[in-house]
């Protein structure tokens, strides 16, 4: 979060329960109710993102996309041969 300006507002209404659990907690990390719902939806967004950039697949699975990248097939071949081709365009 740091120390850039702060001109944005976020609001949201809540429950009386998640009010006085929101104050609560934030009273037990001597944070304002703002700095602790700010830091907690922003920890929350980074996790999220973070987690979506990453693909988790099986070992085996892992091991078969490795191999077939070293298999040069004939559709490498069929691209090999497109790409020599000239191009009618012209880069600048």
């Amino acid at each position: 979060m740091g120390t850039a300006l702060k001109t944005r507002r976020i609001e949201a209404r809540l429950n009386e329960a998640d009010d006085e659990l929101i104050d609560r907690a934030a009273e037990l990390v001597g944070e304002s109710r703002s700095q602790f719902v700010v830091r907690a939806a922003a920890d929350r967004a980074a996790r999220l993102v973070a987690r979506c950039d990453v693909t988790l697949i099986p070992e085996d699975d892992f091991d078969a996309l490795l191999g077939s990248l070293d298999e040069a097939g004939p559709a490498l071949a069929k691209l090999a041969t497109a790409a020599a081709r000239p191009r009618p365009y012209a880069r600048r």
